[in-house]
């Protein structure tokens, strides 16, 4: 990160914070009653100047959100799941 002075300081975790933070944010979308599709383009700098932001700024993903065509259905290979034995272990 950096302050306003320019002082840089050293953000710790930010791959796993910014992972934690974007899963809540589309769940919290979703039970808004809203959709969300994500896009991670490389490389990202590019967003840093269209948006105006600092270089000490690190885009980490684009987020279209907005409201399901009443008609969309979801395609038939997304329905096609491994049971749940196959993917989670309980103790």
């Amino acid at each position: 990160g950096e302050f306003d002075d320019g002082t840089r300081y050293k953000n710790y975790y930010v791959p796993e914070s910014v992972g934690i933070a974007t899963g809540f944010l589309i769940s919290a979308l979703h039970h808004a009653g809203l959709v969300a599709l994500t896009h991670t383009p490389n490389p990202m700098k590019f967003l840093n100047n269209l948006l105006e932001r600092p270089s000490s700024e690190k885009p980490v993903m684009i987020i279209a959100v907005g409201r399901a065509d009443p008609d969309a259905k979801v395609p038939k290979v997304a329905k096609i799941k491994k049971p749940l034995n196959k993917i989670m272990t309980t103790f």
